[in-house]
């Protein structure tokens, strides 16, 4: 817009911005994977991720919050003060800072924060992201099991994918990584899953971050097995991006082996690729430093 004058130029920065955020630090990993730090007006910081895959898909990890009020244990932005909902323009121009230089076709929200705190701002944010090429098939929302949001979801006319964060699976176990489980116990949150898959027919992704001596156990395993219904949900292990915490990650064999339990009782499993270690890029991780 070099043709008008740079007064009016200038004037239009400040009154209309270009976007609702900042780029503070964008770093790229050797896979491709890029993360971006980002800050709202006020100064919030919230991160986004783009992951390119070999198959020619680029997904966007969006955020929801800045911080996170639920404090999982073994999770970077849980560490952080929480800050505020994202609003819908802010959600929307995360995805907008990659579709400027590239296509994007999935969406995770997977990125800080819950997103069932701020579900207005999200569904909001997700009718908006077909224009940007992600169509709602393709868009999933995570949630730590907060009931009130997987209900309201549930009653949701876009086909969006639920995604649920278990990581255990026994309530002593999940309260002590996950202290929202003390609210919403394990029994109360897969009845609303079961409830949601009932109205949707689509398969719930349950995922699960394999920490060493925690919850990677071969009796784990079955115990996750035997919680699970295969028809209702498919399970995304997920290896541990090493944070700040005091946990580790699984080996690669505890992983195989955890795996090979649950496909041997029928459930669909996979591991998710590990992108992005070398540039922070578990959920929080640059934020939470910056903060």
């Amino acid at each position: 817009m070099t043709n008008l004058p740079v007064g009016l130029r200038e004037h239009l920065a400040r009154e209309v911005p270009f976007s609702t955020l900042s780029l503070r630090h964008e770093a790229v990993a050797a896979d491709g994977t890029v993360k971006a730090l980002l800050q709202t007006a006020d100064g919030r910081p919230l991160e986004a991720v783009l992951m390119r895959y070999r198959d020619g898909r680029r997904s966007l990890c969006l955020s929801s919050q800045s911080g996170c009020p639920l404090t999982c244990t073994f999770c970077a932005t849980g560490s952080m003060r929480f800050a505020r909902n994202l609003t819908a323009a802010e959600i929307v121009d995360q995805a907008l800072h990659f579709r400027r230089t590239e296509r994007v076709d999935h969406c995770v929200f997977m990125g800080m924060g819950e997103p069932m705190l701020n579900l207005d701002a999200v569904l909001s944010a997700c009718e908006r992201l077909p224009d940007l090429g992600i169509s709602h098939r393709h868009t999933a929302i995570s949630t730590v099991g907060w009931i009130p949001g997987i209900e309201r979801l549930t009653e949701c006319d876009m086909p969006l994918r639920l995604a649920l964060s278990l990581h255990a699976a026994e309530d002593a176990l999940r309260s002590e990584l996950m202290p929202v489980n003390e609210r919403y116990p394990l029994t109360e949150v897969l009845d609303a899953c079961r409830r949601h898959y009932e109205r949707k027919r689509r398969r719930i992704f349950v995922e699960y971050v394999m920490l060493a001596h925690i919850n990677d156990r071969y009796e784990q395993a079955l115990a996750l097995a035997r919680l699970l219904d295969p028809s209702v949900y498919k399970v995304n292990l997920i290896p541990y991006n090493p944070t700040d915490s005091p946990y580790r990650g699984s080996s690669r064999q505890a992983i195989a082996t955890f795996r090979a339990v649950l496909e041997q009782h029928g459930l669909a499993t996979t591991v998710r690729l590990t992108r992005g270690r070398e540039i922070d890029a578990a959920c929080g991780q640059l934020a939470a430093r910056a903060a």
